[in-house]
């Protein structure tokens, strides 16, 4: 059986599908998946060894300049792919109007959310099945349901398993901590000070602290973060699978709410996760040794080092 999931962005969201993958090819062993996601975050499902082929889609670039990408005939390329090959189900895990299109353009019963449960309820009018899934609960239950009532197996009642084989990049000279400071809106960012603050009660400690960034913004404030305390680290521009990989091999994260954090939640490492203006209980980390810490704006660097202390000697990995 071929499946397709519809499921293009963003970063969270992309990872949110994967414990469905797994859930699907347990209960049905000779499932075949393929994916359209967008091409940023393509790297996602390839992480995953129960996705066969990756179909990217540029929505995203595309709609800054659609003339450009019809002239182009991106566009055109990106539907000769996406109808190569017909399909028993494309499931749209997102539910939304423009993936709603795309499972349309696909060729096979397009089944998704229902009216009640998508999240843009119009795009339900362009599926052929449509199954009923509560809105108020986190988005990795939502997905896994979905997949369970399409494909017709019962609902397991394990954690979430993500699925992934990553090997760590190790190195038994030194504790590293990753602080992922970067996310895509401002109101999500913990002040700048408060990193600095946590930065040197783990330094102090006999941790090395590293700095990932995407953009020049995340750099800048990576570099001023790194100049105002000593064992700090900024980390090259690395594609996603070596941030993955070194991600893998550190003691423990501390996030704001981005990919990034969910990515750790996906490796199992132990994370400290902190957020503001959204509700974790919908779209927080979810996975071993995660800790949610909500309201941040009103938290200091010395009530996340305890949190994070008290992590580190709980899965003793302070000082291996």
């Amino acid at each position: 059986m071929k499946v397709l999931i519809i499921k293009t962005s963003s970063m969270g969201d992309v990872i949110h599908a994967l414990p469905a993958i797994v859930d699907a090819k347990n209960a049905i062993p000779d499932l075949v998946f393929d994916w359209v996601v967008e091409e940023t975050f393509a790297d996602i499902p390839k992480l995953s060894s129960s996705v066969r082929k990756i179909i990217p889609v540029a929505l995203r670039r595309w709609r800054k300049n659609w003339f450009k990408a019809f002239t182009s005939r991106e566009v055109r390329k990106f539907l000769l792919m996406l109808r190569a090959e017909k399909y028993d189900y494309i499931i749209d895990a997102q539910g939304l109007i423009k993936s709603a299109i795309i499972s349309k353009c696909a060729r096979g019963v397009s089944v998704g959310f229902d009216f009640k449960s998508a999240r843009e309820p119009l795009a339900t009018c362009l599926y052929q099945k449509r199954f009923r899934v509560a809105k108020d609960q986190h988005a990795i239950a939502r997905i896994r349901q979905l997949f369970a009532q399409a494909l017709n197996y019962k609902l397991p009642e394990s954690e979430p398993d993500y699925g992934l084989d990553i090997s760590p990049i190790e190195d038994e000279s030194e504790n590293k901590l990753l602080f992922i400071h970067g996310t895509s809106r401002a109101e999500k960012c913990w002040a700048e000070e408060k990193w600095v603050a946590l930065a040197r009660l783990a330094g102090a400690a006999g941790f090395t602290i590293y700095l990932p960034w995407g953009n020049s913004l995340e750099l800048e404030r990576a570099e001023r973060i790194a100049a105002a305390c000593d064992r700090i680290k900024i980390l090259p521009k690395m594609a996603l699978h070596e941030l993955a990989s070194f991600m893998a091999g550190v003691c423990a994260v501390v996030t704001v709410d981005t990919g990034l954090g969910h990515l750790a939640a996906a490796l199992s490492v132990p994370t400290i996760a902190l957020y503001g203006p959204t509700n974790p209980k919908l779209i927080g980390t979810v996975g071993k040794n995660q800790c949610h810490i909500l309201n941040f704006e009103n938290v200091t660097g010395e009530e996340v080092w305890r949190e994070l202390e008290t992590s580190l000697n709980r899965n003793k990995l302070f000082f291996k």
